[in-house]
């Protein structure tokens, strides 16, 4: 079994939403993931979305969106975006998922060799930070706590840890911080997957390591439209 990561899809099917002002790296490129992922993916596999999976405001709207990612092979594992406003509570979107794909929402998902938790995250603290975004980075550090513990019992700490994040963990020096600093305490975490970034002059690398664990930067549009092969349990790597 592998595990392949990709984020921040943006989609848009029943209303469709140009993305090409974005970059030329969105031009055509729902065809060119859908291509690439037919190709790589089996029905075996597991491919981790970490958010702004689609346009819609409302929950309904948003079904066709999940449809079509319904449609592409392997068992799908999302998990919240900040543009994802459709997502309302968890137990709601679980109740219109399509069956090959499942919801992450602070808690974790055990396969046979590995598993899978996540939380939307938040920005990196500053100087500048308001009131406001600091209640909700405080709140999402609690929410990765408890995806994190749950990662942890779900296997009795005998499996590998994949974690989901949709916003960076680190600022644009790749600096520690309470985010890395708590990831650090669990040291079954092997790979932390994040999305969030776009355009040609974020700073962003595709890989960031950090106390020897991989951080894998997954937006669409940095990554060419192509999926990530993030781990792969024959080979352990």
């Amino acid at each position: 079994m592998k595990v392949f990561a990709i984020s921040d899809l943006h989609l848009s099917i029943n209303n469709p939403k140009p993305m090409d002002i974005f970059g030329g790296n969105w031009d055509n490129y729902w065809d060119k993931i859908k291509s690439n992922w037919n190709n790589v993916v089996s029905n075996d596999d597991i491919v981790l979305i970490s958010g702004d999976i689609s346009w819609a405001l409302k929950l309904q709207d948003a079904i066709p969106d999940l449809e079509e990612i319904d449609k592409l092979p392997g068992t799908k594992i999302i998990i919240r975006g900040n543009h994802d406003y459709w997502w309302t509570s968890y137990q709601k979107v679980k109740n219109i998922l399509p069956k090959s794909i499942l919801a992450v929402q602070n808690n974790a998902i055990a396969f046979d060799n590995v598993v899978i938790c996540g939380t939307r995250c938040w920005s990196i603290p500053t100087a500048n930070s308001s009131e406001h975004d600091l209640k909700i980075y405080a709140r999402e550090l609690i929410r990765l706590k408890m995806t994190l513990d749950e990662a942890s019992k779900s296997s009795n700490n005998e499996l590998p840890i994949i974690l989901m994040l949709h916003y960076p963990p680190f600022n644009a020096l790749w600096q520690d911080n309470e985010v890395t600093n708590l990831i650090n305490e669990y040291p079954n975490v092997i790979k932390v997957v994040y999305g969030h970034l776009h355009g040609k002059d974020c700073r962003a690398k595709d890989i960031v390591i950090k106390n020897n664990i991989p951080y894998h930067l997954t937006s669409c549009d940095q990554v060419n439209n192509t999926l990530q092969l993030i781990y792969d349990t024959d080979f352990k790597k």
